[in-house]
């Protein structure tokens, strides 16, 4: 109950959007809830998703959905604040081709955050894309240092907001 899954009919869109680059690639799924995001990458070819979750009982839930589909490989659960788990990675030169980020909405400030980490660090690789799912009545914004938003795809009551870097 504490987590607001991506619906069902936005996650298919996302992932009709970005189907011709899934296969091989590297996920990073932010405030992952459920771990929905990254093990619809992992069915669809994606050779690894990190999950980032700071709740035990949602980690642990990523953790069981792993291994009720007998996901054993290509995945990583972080249980740390998305903040702390970003500045890991990156100092372990991990980088990804998607990062999906979802944090609670009420938790706005999140989104310049994560955004700005991103737009400085090699977590995201050259070409690479940052999707970020937010409210109808939220704008994270057009630029973050060097990310871009290149498409707004509305559904609903949430928005995902595409980035890339300029």
């Amino acid at each position: 109950m504490d987590t607001r899954p991506t619906s069902d009919r936005l996650r298919e869109t996302l992932f009709n959007i970005v189907a011709p680059t899934v296969e091989g690639s590297a996920w990073l799924d932010l405030f992952a809830g459920t771990g929905a995001i990254g093990i619809e990458a992992l069915s669809r070819g994606a050779r690894m998703v990190h999950f980032v979750e700071s709740s035990k009982r949602a980690a642990r839930t990523i953790r069981e959905n792993l291994a009720s589909l007998g996901i054993k490989e290509g995945s990583e659960v972080i249980e740390r604040e998305v903040a702390t788990a970003l500045r890991m990675l990156d100092s372990q030169a991990i980088s990804c081709d998607f990062c999906y980020l979802d944090p609670p909405y009420r938790e706005m400030s999140d989104y310049e955050q994560v955004l700005g980490f991103l737009s400085q660090s090699q977590v995201l690789k050259a070409g690479g894309t940052v999707v970020a799912e937010h409210d109808k009545h939220f704008d994270p914004g057009d630029t973050f240092g060097s990310l871009w938003r290149r498409r707004l795809l509305r559904q609903g009551d949430s928005v995902l907001s595409f980035y890339g870097r300029e």
